[in-house]
This record gives C-alpha cells, sequence and structure tokens, in this order.
C-alpha cells in the first residue's frame, strides 16, 4: 500500500494511491489507522508533500555499500557507522535543494528509508519489520568537501534541504533485492540493489534502537550504492527504488 502526504492548497491531508486518484484518510494512519473518508483526489492535483516529517530525528548509516566505501577510500566497517541529520534537513518531492555558498562540492547518495512505526527500544533483529511502518526513497545530500574538512559528518550532511524524501511510503515492502538509482538530468549516476548491504535491515534497526529510542515517524536511512557523485544549480536529481517510486529535486 502506497500512502502519500498531500495537499490541495491548504492544511496536509493523507491518502492511499490508488491509480491516478488519492484515496483520502480520516487522518495521519501512522497514528489513526486506514480509516477513509469518502473523498477521492486526482493526484494531478495534489501537490505531494515530505511522506513523513521526523518528530524526532533523522538516522543516516554511512558505507553500508562496500563499493561504496571503497569509492571514497574508505575500509569496510565491522558495525554500522551512524550519524544524525537535523528534521529541518527533510523536504519533499518537487522541493527544491538549496545549495549553500560554504561548499563548492555537493553530491547526491540515493537511499532506501525506513519509517519507524512505533516506539522502539532493544529491537532483536529478527522482529524488526514490527516496528516498520513503511520504507520511503531518501536522497541523503552531502557537501563533500565540508566532510573531509571537518572530520565528522553533522554540518556536511546536515544543512537545511540535505534530506530530500518521497514520494510515498510503501507499507508492503520487500527489500531483499529491490534497484536503487540515481540520475542527474536524466544521467545514471548510481545503479544498485539493496542486495549488497553490508548490514541488513534488521541488523540496522536493532543497532540504532540499542543507543536511541525510536519514535513514530523517525526515519533511518540505510546507506548509498557506489557513484555518488556532484550535481550543481539547475540540476534534477531523481532517485528511484523498485516498488516505491521516484524522488524527484531541482538544485538552486
Amino acid at each position: 500500500m502506497k500512502i502519500a502526504r498531500f495537499s490541495t492548497g491548504g492544511d496536509p491531508q493523507y491518502g492511499i494511491v490508488d491509480g491516478d486518484e488519492l484515496v483520502v484518510l480520516v487522518g495521519d494512519p501512522m497514528f489513526n489507522g486506514f480509516e477513509t473518508t469518502d473523498e477521492r483526489v486526482p493526484l494531478s492535483s495534489a501537490k505531494l508533500l515530505a511522506p513523513v516529517i521526523p518528530r524526532s530525528k533523522v538516522v543516516a548509516v554511512g558505507r553500508n555499500y562496500a563499493e561504496h566505501a571503497k569509492e571514497l577510500g574508505n575500509d569496510v566497517p565491522d558495525h554500522p557507522i551512524i550519524f544524525l541529520k537535523p528534521n529541518t534537513s527533510v523536504i519533499g518531492p518537487g522541493d527544491t535543494i538549496v545549495l549553500p555558498p560554504d561548499s563548492k562540492q555537493i553530491e547526491h547518495e540515493a537511499e532506501l528509508a525506513i519509517v519507524i512505526g512505533s516506539i522502539a527500544k532493544n529491537v532483536r533483529a529478527e522482529d524488526y519489520a514490527d516496528v516498520v511502518f513503511g520504507y520511503t526513497v531518501a536522497n541523503d545530500v552531502t557537501a563533500r568537501d565540508l566532510q573531509k574538512v571537518d572530520g565528522q559528518w553533522a554540518r556536511a550532511k546536515g544543512y537545511d534541504t540535505f534530506c530530500p524524501i518521497g514520494p510515498v511510503i510503501e507499507t508492503d515492502f520487500d527489500a531483499t533485492d529491490a534497484r536503487i538509482e540515481a540520475r542527474v538530468n536524466g544521467n545514471v549516476r548510481q545503479l544498485g540493489t539493496t542486495a549488497d548491504m553490508i548490514f541488513s535491515l534488521g541488523e540496522i534497526v536493532a543497532f540504532v534502537s540499542r543507543i536511541f529510542t525510536l519514535l513514530p515517524g523517525d526515519i533511518i536511512l540505510t546507506g548509498t550504492p557506489a557513484g555518488v557523485g556532484p550535481f550543481v544549480s539547475g540540476d534534477t536529481v531523481e532517485i528511484s527504488i523498485a516498488g516505491i517510486g521516484t524522488l524527484t529535486n531541482v538544485a538552486r
């Protein structure tokens, strides 16, 4: 089931994607379930928003694909490397990625994002699906030059607009071997599959939940395949994951 958060000019609403229409839900399905109203909205007349705004945090995993670690000259880690992105970095499909003047090298990172659906602490890897609401597409935008200068990742990963997500949340997603692709102005830059993750989704949720209490609406970015690269003002960045959809943003 694909869940969208959208607007038709008023307050945000939630809907189930049904062909070229949205079946409007009574409220946020993460808290109110999937009760529907009698209203249907054409997708063509709705603006899709970030499908969730984390109330607490965005947790991201670095170097979770061996070839990506290799392309940046890093060893494959023996445990998940995690960092935080503020919720103010989150934007939705069609929103603008604002390029900060501090950096001369902004890069895309195509990622699968886990959307947490319940309070979670010390989750066992085999039980991770019990605390997951669904999955969406993410772009872990990175100021690569600042990442190298700072030696830690908060500034390079944390600027406003540096976490585009969307276009929808897929509640029934098979992450066993899903194709991940990044395109800049239509040219393929990254092409990989979730089968190449070093740490599985269960291992990631278990590891993260030992450190942080995860709250409903928190998201976890699960790492990026090889092929990360720069984009500049005016470029269109598309991140696609088979089974979920395509997230499109323009940089300015």
